[in-house]
């Protein structure tokens, strides 16, 4: 059975502050606070679909740290589903400062399964100069907490921002390994229309990332969490028209997932010397292996390789094999 997710959003609403980079009424195309009539009818609509085992997803603000009566509603309207066998469980998305066990508490009565932090980075001075509010300790504390709860933890993690390298992408990635989590999700910053990072970006102040900068860097993170046995559930934003209005700069690519799987793909085979070289690939990688339009077919051409693709099942999704002719 197939898993889904009924993703609820709640934009920025609980949250302290505006960080640099949010304007979360974009990210998540949703301009209204949802009732808990909306819950009834997002899972319910959802589970007209057969074959899914579902998952209540509240996502898109800080979840713990809104009015606690209307938190509880929402949790409410969800548990039903949950209580009865219809959905497996509830998954939120908050801040690491607004853990503590009182909250894990009333998580635990109603359902919930799975906790997101967003931590974004795990440098406090680039944590500070975004105005995120919390230290690199509090997602520690927040994740360790979590876990000794026996929820379900997934950590968000940020690339580009301001004051943000590289290096220290890597650092932060390290991090989160070490704290052990189920799952990571890697945003690329995206600049948005009415947020710091763009007025910063207008005043030349701030460098964004580029797609391909950011594609780059991830070809080094993905293998960090997938040697570590963490699955990278997302990478970059979901496709949205709101992003594409009111992005003025910054690594947004609706496919940017599949960017950076292919140019995994293409930096593998390019571990080799120029030649003739049978790839194996899974039926289900054979695009990311080719690239977009090709590409990386062409540019292995261009570059002296001599590539012969076999398609075949013996391969895992997302691997390669790769054999001298």
């Amino acid at each position: 059975m197939k898993k889904g997710n009924i993703s609820i959003f709640i934009p920025h609403l609980g949250c302290p502050q505006q960080c640099s980079f949010c304007n979360q009424k974009t990210i998540t195309g949703n301009q209204k606070q949802p009732t808990c009539d909306d819950v009834i009818c997002a899972v319910e609509t959802a589970l007209r679909k057969k074959g899914y085992e579902y998952e209540i997803a509240f996502f898109g603000g800080s979840f713990t740290a809104i009015d606690r009566e209307y938190m509880l509603s929402l949790l409410k309207a969800a548990y039903t589903y949950v209580a009865d066998g219809r959905v497996k469980g509830i998954r939120i998305s908050t801040r690491p400062d607004c853990i503590d066990n009182e909250i894990l508490d009333i998580l635990k009565e109603y359902g919930v399964t799975s906790i997101e932090l967003g931590a974004q980075s795990m440098d406090d001075e680039v944590l500070k100069a975004n105005l995120r509010g919390h230290t690199a300790q509090d997602v520690e504390n927040a994740s360790r907490l979590i876990k000794s709860y026996g929820f379900e933890l997934g950590l968000q993690m940020m690339t580009g921002l301001y004051l943000d390298t590289d290096e220290k992408a890597v650092e932060t990635a390290k991090r989160i390994i070490a704290l052990q989590p189920s799952t990571v999700r890697i945003y690329p910053t995206v600049v948005l229309k009415g947020t710091m990072l763009a007025r910063l970006y207008e005043d030349e102040v701030f460098k964004p990332q580029t797609v391909d900068d950011a594609a780059n860097l991830c070809t080094r993170l993905v293998p960090m969490f997938e040697d570590a046995g963490i699955k990278v559930i997302r990478l970059g934003l979901h496709a949205s028209d709101d992003i594409k209005k009111n992005a003025v700069a910054g690594a947004y690519h609706e496919s940017f997932g599949e960017i950076v799987k292919s140019r995994y793909m293409l930096n593998r085979i390019l571990k080799y010397k120029p030649g003739d070289y049978e790839i194996m690939v899974n039926p289900r990688s054979v695009s990311q292996l080719k690239g977009q339009q090709k590409r990386n077919i062409y540019f292995l051409m261009e570059e002296g390789y001599n590539i012969k693709v076999t398609v075949t099942d013996k391969v895992a999704q997302n691997d390669l094999k790769i054999i001298r002719r």
